[in-house]
């Protein structure tokens, strides 16, 4: 069957449009994955009292839930339970955040626990504090170690973006469905939302690739 190129170059405003609210919600919802994960990370590496506990389970609560039932406990459950209305941009954002957090905290730990003990002592001996410490020994190396999971796992959230089309918002995926619908293209549909994906994804994935590379001889 031949694709219908003029239909599909109509319909680049409109994916266009969806593609920008795409990254919207994933700009916003990554950050605050990573500022998450980041945090949460060094709650689990010095063993802080009661924090490490309650982060404990939300690290297992966030990776052992899919997006879809957080997205729906976000925008039905909450209003269910005590009245909450939060709009559905807000939803995917703190779903995706709730999401990418959990495997960010997993990511950035490994990268911590990679640091041999000895350093560690070697500059508390120093006389470095916390702060000192973890800005000249540890985060250096533990970045290094952690970049290649964090990459893997932005590009993870870039592609669960594609569920927060079931609360209503015209992203990409949305966009697609609503063309099948209505015009009955499904193959030009399905070919512009593979596009769209991989003129996100695969500019990102050269990055990660680069700068894995640069740590990597940097170390060496």
């Amino acid at each position: 069957m031949m694709l219908d190129f003029e239909f599909m170059r109509q319909c680049v405003p409109m994916f266009a449009k969806a593609l920008s609210l795409t990254l919207y919600i994933a700009f916003f919802g990554i950050t605050l994955s990573l500022l998450i994960g980041f945090i949460s990370a060094q709650i689990l590496f010095f063993k802080v009292r009661f924090l490490r506990f309650i982060v404990s389970i939300y690290v297992e609560l966030a990776r052992n839930t899919p997006l879809l039932i957080q997205l729906f406990f976000l925008y039905y459950g909450l209003h269910s339970i005590i009245g909450v209305n939060l709009n559905e941009y807000v939803c995917a954002i703190v779903g995706l955040a709730f999401l990418g957090g959990g495997y960010m905290c997993e990511s950035f730990r490994t990268g911590l626990e990679s640091i041999p003990r000895s350093q560690i002592e070697s500059a508390q001996s120093l006389g470095l504090g916390t702060e000192q410490m973890m800005r000249y020994v540890i985060l250096p190396q533990s970045l290094g170690v952690a970049l290649p999971s964090v990459g893997a796992n932005i590009i993870f959230l870039l592609k669960e973006t594609s569920v927060v089309s079931v609360i209503a918002l015209a992203d990409v995926m949305f966009v697609a469905k609503d063309v099948i619908t209505q015009y009955y293209k499904t193959n030009e549909a399905l070919l512009m939302l593979l596009l769209c994906y991989l003129i996100v994804l695969l500019p990102l994935s050269v990055i990660f690739s680069l700068l894995e590379r640069y740590y990597k001889n940097r170390v060496l």
